[in-house]
């Protein structure tokens, strides 16, 4: 046992000597741009297309592996085969589709996810309205003529002992 301890702590020092790798390191922060302006441009195509697994986050803030694939290939397409960001994203949306845009074009497959919001506040807004109508029309209590008659006079004999006094 005596024999093993030096063994021991020498293999604990070594364990500590050697730096772990950070958790939090990123591959991508390893990628190469061969200018600033090339950089720039990789970020806003990323910003510009949305991870098809999450759906609401782009590529540049997705943790899914597809987004990560997809991140790998607009920087080979950027990058190794120096194509426009036109070209690019031609490439993704032949590939995967309009839903790989963050912003669709408007076209007729397209047409409800661009109006329907204003659909559903218009029809919100007719809801409201339609509510509001028949809110005001049930506080209004209809009176026959003989109750019209008989408010009339109660009226008129309050105004004339107001005045008497």
């Amino acid at each position: 046992m005596t024999r093993f301890l030096p063994l021991l702590w020498a293999a604990f020092a070594l364990a500590l000597a050697v730096p772990a790798p950070a958790a939090d390191s990123d591959p991508e922060d390893l990628r190469q741009f061969r200018s600033e302006t090339q950089e720039a441009r990789y970020w806003d195509l990323l910003g510009q297309l949305r991870c098809l697994v999450c759906q609401n986050q782009s590529l540049a803030s997705s943790d899914a592996e597809l987004a990560r694939d997809l991140r790998d290939e607009v920087y080979t397409q950027l990058v190794d085969k120096q194509k426009s960001d036109e070209a690019i994203i031609d490439y993704l949306v032949e590939r995967y589709g309009d839903f790989v845009l963050y912003r669709p074009p408007f076209e007729p497959t397209t047409y409800l996810l661009w109006i329907g919001p204003f659909l559903l506040l218009a029809i919100g807004f007719g809801v409201l309205a339609t509510v509001v109508r028949r809110r005001n029309r049930a506080a209004e209590p209809a009176l026959s003529e003989a109750e019209r008659a008989r408010v009339a006079d109660l009226l008129e004999t309050d105004s004339d002992e107001d005045s008497r006094a």
